[in-house]
């Protein structure tokens, strides 16, 4: 069962305002989902918040790169980037980056991201869209699928793969999902 729209919720673009707040649950979120496998390891120590930071200042100062942000009550609690990019003739875009702050999961900031992603890429004339997930990353391959992502069947993984890619044909996925 879906969550209710929630009215306090709005996605938007991002600012540079935003920067702090978007590496801080960027970081949150890896550190969630490594601490996992990886119980020692110090993923939210704060050369990664210092990594995130400047990732993210990089990607906010891209022409071409949309960051969108979703703000619960004015807080930020989930980001969004992605990629326009050329694919065998067709215009793709590339999901790039998708986090939603650990304390909110489940609560469908992703499915609203996602949402406004999917309007902005109908209105652009997308045809197709790619992302890399993790491949040990159970909960948003999950999430993806749910959304109608697929493996993408030009690009197997290898066995050593760390990432899985995914594809969604945009001509049959909804411009305006079902809240």
């Amino acid at each position: 069962m879906r969550p209710a729209p929630d009215a306090a919720l709005q996605v938007r673009a991002a600012t540079r305002a935003d920067l702090p707040a978007i590496a801080a649950l960027h970081t949150g979120a890896r550190a969630a989902l490594h601490r996992a496998r990886f119980p020692d390891a110090p993923f939210d120590a704060p050369a990664e918040h210092t990594r995130w930071h400047d990732a993210w200042s990089r990607v906010l100062a891209e022409d071409g790169t949309p960051v969108l942000c979703a703000a619960r009550h004015g807080a930020v609690v989930g980001a969004a980037s992605y990629r326009r990019r050329d694919g065998a003739g067709r215009p793709a875009v590339t999901l790039h980056q998708l986090h939603v702050d650990p304390g909110h999961w489940g609560t469908g900031i992703g499915r609203a991201l996602h949402a406004s992603c999917l309007r902005a890429w109908h209105t652009d004339g997308f045809t197709r869209a790619g992302l890399d997930v993790l491949w040990h990353n159970h909960r948003a391959r999950g999430f993806y699928a749910g959304l109608g992502w697929r493996p993408d069947p030009d690009r197997r993984p290898a066995p050593d793969a760390t990432h899985l890619t995914l594809t969604l044909d945009l001509a049959t996925a909804p411009a305006r999902p079902a809240p």
